[in-house]
Protein backbone atom coordinates (compact mmCIF):
# COMPACT_ATOMS: atom_id res chain seq x y z
CA UNK A 1 0.00 0.00 0.00
CA UNK A 2 1.93 3.16 -1.10
CA UNK A 3 -0.96 5.45 0.12
CA UNK A 4 -4.08 5.53 2.30
CA UNK A 5 -6.84 8.23 1.80
CA UNK A 6 -7.76 9.38 5.09
CA UNK A 7 -11.92 10.44 5.94
CA UNK A 8 -10.38 14.21 6.81
CA UNK A 9 -7.26 16.00 9.01
CA UNK A 10 -7.27 17.26 11.94
CA UNK A 11 -10.74 18.81 11.01
CA UNK A 12 -13.44 17.32 9.34
CA UNK A 13 -12.92 20.59 6.93
CA UNK A 14 -9.57 19.84 6.20
CA UNK A 15 -10.13 17.64 3.12
CA UNK A 16 -8.74 15.81 1.00
CA UNK A 17 -5.97 14.08 3.45
CA UNK A 18 -4.21 11.25 2.95
CA UNK A 19 -0.86 9.34 4.36
CA UNK A 20 1.65 8.23 1.66
CA UNK A 21 5.93 8.06 1.59
CA UNK A 22 7.51 10.65 -0.05
CA UNK A 23 9.74 8.88 -1.96
CA UNK A 24 6.80 6.10 -3.59
CA UNK A 25 7.69 3.86 -1.31
CA UNK A 26 5.32 1.28 0.27
CA UNK A 27 3.21 2.27 3.86
CA UNK A 28 5.66 -0.24 6.44
CA UNK A 29 1.88 -0.63 8.20
CA UNK A 30 -1.04 -3.10 6.82
CA UNK A 31 -4.93 -1.73 8.26
CA UNK A 32 -6.10 -4.94 9.08
CA UNK A 33 -9.41 -3.75 10.53
CA UNK A 34 -11.17 -0.09 10.65
CA UNK A 35 -10.37 2.70 9.00
CA UNK A 36 -8.12 5.07 11.16
CA UNK A 37 -8.04 8.89 10.81
CA UNK A 38 -5.34 11.69 11.10
CA UNK A 39 -4.85 12.10 14.41
CA UNK A 40 -5.04 8.27 14.76
CA UNK A 41 -1.86 7.49 12.62
CA UNK A 42 -0.34 10.70 14.57
CA UNK A 43 -0.75 8.81 17.70
CA UNK A 44 0.32 5.18 15.71
CA UNK A 45 3.36 6.50 14.58
CA UNK A 46 4.72 8.49 17.53
CA UNK A 47 3.38 6.18 20.15
CA UNK A 48 4.78 2.80 18.16
CA UNK A 49 8.64 4.82 18.27
CA UNK A 50 7.82 4.91 22.17
CA UNK A 51 7.55 1.60 22.62
CA UNK A 52 10.39 0.05 20.29
CA UNK A 53 12.74 2.36 22.26
CA UNK A 54 11.67 1.08 25.40
CA UNK A 55 11.78 -2.80 24.66
CA UNK A 56 15.19 -1.78 23.21
CA UNK A 57 16.24 -0.18 25.89
CA UNK A 58 15.06 -2.12 28.65
CA UNK A 59 14.86 -5.93 27.20
CA UNK A 60 11.26 -6.17 28.31
CA UNK A 61 7.57 -5.48 26.71
CA UNK A 62 6.51 -2.23 26.58
CA UNK A 63 2.84 -0.67 26.05
CA UNK A 64 2.04 2.77 25.97
CA UNK A 65 -1.56 4.88 25.95
CA UNK A 66 -1.57 7.80 23.86
CA UNK A 67 -4.39 10.59 23.46
CA UNK A 68 -3.41 13.66 20.97
CA UNK A 69 -0.33 13.11 20.40
CA UNK A 70 1.38 12.95 23.95
CA UNK A 71 1.20 9.77 25.80
CA UNK A 72 -0.95 9.22 29.02
CA UNK A 73 1.42 6.68 30.63
CA UNK A 74 4.57 4.29 29.34
CA UNK A 75 5.40 0.54 30.73
CA UNK A 76 6.98 -1.87 30.86
CA UNK A 77 5.99 -5.80 31.73
CA UNK A 78 6.54 -6.13 35.37
CA UNK A 79 3.76 -8.32 37.05
CA UNK A 80 1.54 -5.84 39.54
CA UNK A 81 1.15 -5.86 43.06
CA UNK A 82 -2.78 -7.14 44.37
CA UNK A 83 -3.58 -3.38 45.05
CA UNK A 84 -2.33 -1.70 41.83
CA UNK A 85 -4.55 -4.91 40.12
CA UNK A 86 -7.28 -3.21 41.76
CA UNK A 87 -7.24 0.20 41.18
CA UNK A 88 -6.38 -0.42 37.89
CA UNK A 89 -9.70 -2.61 37.54
CA UNK A 90 -7.70 -5.46 36.35
CA UNK A 91 -8.12 -7.96 39.62
CA UNK A 92 -10.36 -9.99 37.81
CA UNK A 93 -7.86 -11.48 35.85
CA UNK A 94 -6.22 -14.64 36.84
CA UNK A 95 -3.90 -15.01 33.95
CA UNK A 96 -2.74 -11.32 33.99
CA UNK A 97 0.97 -12.36 35.39
CA UNK A 98 1.03 -14.85 32.78
CA UNK A 99 1.28 -12.55 29.65
CA UNK A 100 4.27 -9.38 30.72
CA UNK A 101 3.13 -7.64 27.64
CA UNK A 102 -0.52 -7.55 29.44
CA UNK A 103 1.28 -6.13 32.31
CA UNK A 104 2.48 -3.53 30.87
CA UNK A 105 -1.16 -3.00 29.36
CA UNK A 106 -2.36 -2.46 32.35
CA UNK A 107 -0.27 -0.44 33.81
CA UNK A 108 -0.05 1.98 30.70
CA UNK A 109 -3.73 2.22 30.64
CA UNK A 110 -4.18 2.21 34.22
CA UNK A 111 -2.53 4.95 35.19
CA UNK A 112 -3.94 8.21 33.80
CA UNK A 113 -7.94 6.39 33.32
CA UNK A 114 -9.39 9.46 32.75
CA UNK A 115 -6.63 10.79 30.26
CA UNK A 116 -6.86 7.33 28.29
CA UNK A 117 -10.57 7.65 27.82
CA UNK A 118 -10.75 6.99 23.91
CA UNK A 119 -7.18 6.29 23.66
CA UNK A 120 -4.15 5.23 21.35
CA UNK A 121 -2.30 1.96 22.10
CA UNK A 122 0.51 0.82 20.66
CA UNK A 123 2.25 -2.22 21.85
CA UNK A 124 6.14 -3.75 21.72
CA UNK A 125 5.57 -7.24 21.02
CA UNK A 126 2.68 -9.44 19.19
CA UNK A 127 -0.36 -9.11 20.78
CA UNK A 128 -1.75 -11.72 22.66
CA UNK A 129 -4.86 -13.45 23.88
CA UNK A 130 -5.00 -11.62 27.71
CA UNK A 131 -3.75 -8.21 26.22
CA UNK A 132 -6.52 -8.50 23.68
CA UNK A 133 -9.33 -9.42 26.11
CA UNK A 134 -8.13 -6.25 28.14
CA UNK A 135 -8.37 -3.56 25.38
CA UNK A 136 -11.32 -5.06 24.26
CA UNK A 137 -13.23 -3.86 27.29
CA UNK A 138 -11.93 -0.30 27.45
CA UNK A 139 -12.93 2.46 25.34
CA UNK A 140 -10.27 2.78 23.01
CA UNK A 141 -9.57 4.33 19.06
CA UNK A 142 -7.22 1.91 18.31
CA UNK A 143 -3.61 0.18 18.85
CA UNK A 144 -0.19 -0.62 16.81
CA UNK A 145 1.51 -3.44 17.07
CA UNK A 146 3.71 -5.85 15.01
CA UNK A 147 1.41 -8.96 15.06
CA UNK A 148 -1.66 -10.21 16.26
CA UNK A 149 -2.11 -13.68 17.52
CA UNK A 150 -5.25 -14.89 15.42
CA UNK A 151 -7.68 -15.18 18.42
CA UNK A 152 -6.55 -11.76 19.67
CA UNK A 153 -7.34 -10.26 16.47
CA UNK A 154 -10.38 -11.87 16.11
CA UNK A 155 -11.18 -10.05 19.30
CA UNK A 156 -10.04 -6.81 18.66
CA UNK A 157 -12.29 -7.26 15.46
CA UNK A 158 -15.43 -7.49 17.39
CA UNK A 159 -14.64 -4.51 19.17
CA UNK A 160 -16.45 -1.13 18.50
CA UNK A 161 -19.23 -3.06 16.51
CA UNK A 162 -16.62 -4.54 14.35
CA UNK A 163 -15.28 -0.91 13.60
CA UNK A 164 -12.01 -0.99 15.89
CA UNK A 165 -8.68 0.38 14.09
CA UNK A 166 -6.32 -1.96 14.17
CA UNK A 167 -2.89 -1.47 12.70
CA UNK A 168 0.21 -3.84 12.04
CA UNK A 169 3.58 -1.94 11.56
CA UNK A 170 6.51 -3.67 10.15
CA UNK A 171 9.41 -3.53 12.90
CA UNK A 172 12.23 -3.49 10.62
CA UNK A 173 11.10 -0.18 9.03
CA UNK A 174 13.74 2.22 9.19
CA UNK A 175 12.94 6.14 8.66
CA UNK A 176 14.48 8.10 6.42
CA UNK A 177 17.64 10.29 8.49
CA UNK A 178 15.89 13.66 7.70
CA UNK A 179 12.52 14.06 8.52
CA UNK A 180 10.19 17.38 7.06
CA UNK A 181 7.05 18.55 8.23
CA UNK A 182 4.83 22.02 6.54
CA UNK A 183 4.03 24.64 8.67
CA UNK A 184 2.01 27.64 6.58
CA UNK A 185 3.25 26.33 3.59
CA UNK A 186 6.69 26.68 4.69
CA UNK A 187 8.71 23.02 4.55
CA UNK A 188 10.96 22.30 7.94
CA UNK A 189 13.55 20.01 7.82
CA UNK A 190 15.75 18.09 10.60
CA UNK A 191 17.35 15.34 11.86
CA UNK A 192 15.47 12.72 13.48
CA UNK A 193 16.35 13.09 17.12
CA UNK A 194 17.79 9.39 17.21
CA UNK A 195 19.17 10.03 20.12
CA UNK A 196 19.38 6.71 22.17
CA UNK A 197 18.66 7.02 25.74
CA UNK A 198 20.03 4.13 28.21
CA UNK A 199 21.34 3.90 31.50
CA UNK A 200 24.95 5.54 30.03
CA UNK A 201 23.06 9.08 30.06
CA UNK A 202 22.82 9.25 33.30
CA UNK A 203 26.46 8.80 34.21
CA UNK A 204 26.60 12.65 35.04
CA UNK A 205 25.40 12.97 38.92
CA UNK A 206 25.68 16.34 39.91
CA UNK A 207 24.56 15.64 43.90
CA UNK A 208 25.99 14.73 46.95
CA UNK A 209 23.88 11.81 46.80
CA UNK A 210 25.66 8.98 43.88
CA UNK A 211 23.69 6.38 44.73
CA UNK A 212 21.55 5.01 41.66
CA UNK A 213 19.75 1.93 42.33
CA UNK A 214 18.82 -0.12 39.04
CA UNK A 215 15.46 -0.12 39.76
CA UNK A 216 15.92 4.09 39.78
CA UNK A 217 18.15 3.96 36.57
CA UNK A 218 14.78 1.83 34.75
CA UNK A 219 12.49 4.27 35.96
CA UNK A 220 14.39 7.27 34.95
CA UNK A 221 15.23 5.86 31.15
CA UNK A 222 11.03 5.17 31.09
CA UNK A 223 10.74 8.37 31.99
CA UNK A 224 12.76 9.92 29.57
CA UNK A 225 11.73 7.85 26.38
CA UNK A 226 7.97 8.61 27.69
CA UNK A 227 9.52 12.38 27.41
CA UNK A 228 11.21 12.11 23.89
CA UNK A 229 7.45 11.49 22.41
CA UNK A 230 5.65 14.19 24.79
CA UNK A 231 4.59 17.83 23.68
CA UNK A 232 6.82 20.23 25.48
CA UNK A 233 7.63 21.77 27.65
CA UNK A 234 7.12 18.42 30.02
CA UNK A 235 7.97 16.03 32.44
CA UNK A 236 7.34 12.64 33.38
CA UNK A 237 7.25 11.21 37.14
CA UNK A 238 8.17 7.36 37.08
CA UNK A 239 8.14 4.59 39.27
CA UNK A 240 8.18 0.63 39.47
CA UNK A 241 8.58 0.34 36.00
CA UNK A 242 5.82 2.45 34.59
CA UNK A 243 5.20 6.36 33.82
CA UNK A 244 2.62 7.82 36.64
CA UNK A 245 2.54 11.20 36.19
CA UNK A 246 2.64 13.10 32.89
CA UNK A 247 2.80 16.87 32.63
CA UNK A 248 2.81 18.10 28.33
CA UNK A 249 2.21 21.28 26.21
CA UNK A 250 2.91 23.51 29.21
CA UNK A 251 4.58 26.65 28.77
CA UNK A 252 5.99 27.35 32.25
CA UNK A 253 7.98 23.59 33.59
CA UNK A 254 6.65 24.71 37.06
CA UNK A 255 3.59 24.34 35.55
CA UNK A 256 4.64 20.63 34.25
CA UNK A 257 6.10 19.58 37.29
CA UNK A 258 2.42 20.32 39.12
CA UNK A 259 0.29 18.54 36.19
CA UNK A 260 2.10 15.67 36.65
CA UNK A 261 2.80 15.63 40.38
CA UNK A 262 -1.19 15.67 40.14
CA UNK A 263 -1.48 12.46 38.20
CA UNK A 264 1.18 10.92 40.21
CA UNK A 265 -0.78 11.87 43.51
CA UNK A 266 -3.69 10.83 42.01
CA UNK A 267 -2.08 7.47 41.07
CA UNK A 268 -0.78 6.77 44.26
CA UNK A 269 -4.04 7.77 46.23
CA UNK A 270 -6.25 5.44 43.81
CA UNK A 271 -4.57 2.58 45.64
CA UNK A 272 -5.27 3.86 49.01
CA UNK A 273 -7.51 1.14 50.82
CA UNK A 274 -10.35 3.86 51.05
CA UNK A 275 -10.82 4.43 47.88
CA UNK A 276 -10.45 1.07 47.07
CA UNK A 277 -13.17 -0.13 49.25
CA UNK A 278 -15.61 2.75 47.43
CA UNK A 279 -19.06 0.90 47.60
CA UNK A 280 -20.25 1.53 44.31
CA UNK A 281 -23.35 0.51 42.69
CA UNK A 282 -23.45 -2.46 40.50
CA UNK A 283 -24.47 -0.56 37.50
CA UNK A 284 -21.85 2.15 37.72
CA UNK A 285 -19.51 1.35 34.32
CA UNK A 286 -15.70 1.54 34.67
CA UNK A 287 -15.49 5.38 32.86
CA UNK A 288 -17.81 6.33 35.40
CA UNK A 289 -16.28 4.72 38.30
CA UNK A 290 -13.36 6.72 36.89
CA UNK A 291 -14.69 9.91 36.94
CA UNK A 292 -15.89 9.44 40.42
CA UNK A 293 -12.63 8.25 41.66
CA UNK A 294 -11.42 11.31 40.58
CA UNK A 295 -13.89 13.63 41.68
CA UNK A 296 -13.16 11.58 45.60
CA UNK A 297 -9.66 12.26 45.49
CA UNK A 298 -9.43 15.20 44.04
CA UNK A 299 -12.81 16.83 45.50
CA UNK A 300 -13.25 18.79 42.01
CA UNK A 301 -16.17 19.75 40.13
CA UNK A 302 -19.16 17.62 42.02
CA UNK A 303 -19.18 16.73 45.74
CA UNK A 304 -19.50 12.79 44.83
CA UNK A 305 -20.07 12.23 49.33
CA UNK A 306 -22.42 14.72 49.32
CA UNK A 307 -26.36 14.34 49.70
CA UNK A 308 -27.96 13.73 46.81
CA UNK A 309 -24.66 12.95 45.07
CA UNK A 310 -23.79 9.94 46.71
CA UNK A 311 -26.54 8.06 45.97
CA UNK A 312 -25.80 8.34 42.38
CA UNK A 313 -22.75 6.11 42.59
CA UNK A 314 -22.80 4.43 45.78
CA UNK A 315 -24.61 1.78 47.71
CA UNK A 316 -23.92 2.96 50.93
CA UNK A 317 -22.73 6.64 51.20
CA UNK A 318 -19.12 7.02 51.97
CA UNK A 319 -16.51 8.96 54.30
CA UNK A 320 -14.45 11.21 52.43
CA UNK A 321 -10.89 11.44 51.99
CA UNK A 322 -9.55 14.25 53.79
CA UNK A 323 -6.78 16.30 52.70
CA UNK A 324 -5.44 15.76 55.99
CA UNK A 325 -6.01 11.85 55.35
CA UNK A 326 -4.64 12.55 51.69
CA UNK A 327 -1.27 14.41 53.33
CA UNK A 328 -0.40 11.72 55.04
CA UNK A 329 -0.75 9.12 52.83
CA UNK A 330 1.25 10.93 49.90
CA UNK A 331 4.09 11.62 52.90
CA UNK A 332 4.93 8.03 52.73
CA UNK A 333 5.63 7.94 49.26
CA UNK A 334 9.37 7.45 48.35
CA UNK A 335 11.67 6.63 45.59
CA UNK A 336 9.56 8.10 42.36
CA UNK A 337 11.86 8.55 39.59
CA UNK A 338 11.26 12.17 37.75
CA UNK A 339 12.90 13.73 34.21
CA UNK A 340 12.30 16.59 32.46
CA UNK A 341 12.78 17.74 28.48
CA UNK A 342 14.79 20.74 29.44
CA UNK A 343 16.80 21.86 32.50
CA UNK A 344 15.02 23.57 35.74
CA UNK A 345 15.02 27.01 35.76
CA UNK A 346 14.71 27.73 39.09
CA UNK A 347 14.44 25.00 42.65
CA UNK A 348 10.58 25.06 42.88
CA UNK A 349 10.81 22.15 40.62
CA UNK A 350 12.89 19.95 42.51
CA UNK A 351 10.42 21.40 46.02
CA UNK A 352 7.44 20.64 44.11
CA UNK A 353 8.90 17.02 42.92
CA UNK A 354 9.50 16.22 46.48
CA UNK A 355 6.03 16.79 47.82
CA UNK A 356 5.44 13.29 45.37
CA UNK A 357 8.29 11.25 46.73
CA UNK A 358 10.80 11.84 44.08
CA UNK A 359 14.54 10.74 45.01
CA UNK A 360 15.78 10.10 41.47
CA UNK A 361 16.18 13.41 38.89
CA UNK A 362 16.70 13.31 35.21
CA UNK A 363 17.49 16.43 33.11
CA UNK A 364 19.50 17.98 30.49
CA UNK A 365 21.07 20.88 33.13
CA UNK A 366 22.81 23.78 31.81
CA UNK A 367 20.23 26.61 33.72
CA UNK A 368 22.75 29.79 34.59
CA UNK A 369 20.85 28.35 37.85
CA UNK A 370 22.20 24.97 38.19
CA UNK A 371 23.85 25.41 41.85
CA UNK A 372 20.74 26.51 43.10
CA UNK A 373 18.68 24.17 41.66
CA UNK A 374 21.31 21.16 42.71
CA UNK A 375 21.21 22.69 46.23
CA UNK A 376 17.77 22.28 46.20
CA UNK A 377 18.05 18.61 45.35
CA UNK A 378 20.98 18.06 47.47
CA UNK A 379 18.46 19.15 50.28
CA UNK A 380 16.53 16.43 50.45
CA UNK A 381 19.18 13.74 49.66
CA UNK A 382 18.23 13.68 45.90
CA UNK A 383 20.33 11.83 43.23
CA UNK A 384 20.44 14.08 40.34
CA UNK A 385 21.50 13.16 36.88
CA UNK A 386 22.77 15.95 33.47
CA UNK A 387 22.17 14.09 30.88
CA UNK A 388 23.31 17.18 28.63
CA UNK A 389 20.44 16.30 26.08
CA UNK A 390 17.08 18.74 25.57
CA UNK A 391 14.34 16.08 24.65
CA UNK A 392 11.75 18.59 23.02
CA UNK A 393 9.36 17.11 20.27
CA UNK A 394 6.72 19.30 18.47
Amino acid sequence: MKEFELKYGCNPNQKPSKIYMADGSDLPIEILNGRPGYINFLDAFNSWQLVKELKEALGLPAVTSFKHVSPTSAAVGIPLSDKLKRACFVDDVPELDSSPLACAYARARGTDRMCSFGDWVALSDVCDVTTAKLIKREVSDGVIAPGYEPEALEILKSKRKGGYNIVKIDPAYVPAEKETKQVYGVTFEQGRNNLKIGRELLANIVTAEKELPESAARDLVISLITLKYTQSNSVCYAVDGQAIGVGAGQQSRIHCTRLAGTKADTWFLRQADKVLSLPFRDDIGRPDRDNVIDGYINQNEEDVCAEGNWQKYFKTRPEPFTREEQAAYLAAVDGVALGSDAFFPFGDNVERAKRSGVRYIAEPGGSIRDDLVIAAADKYGMVMCFTGMRLFHH
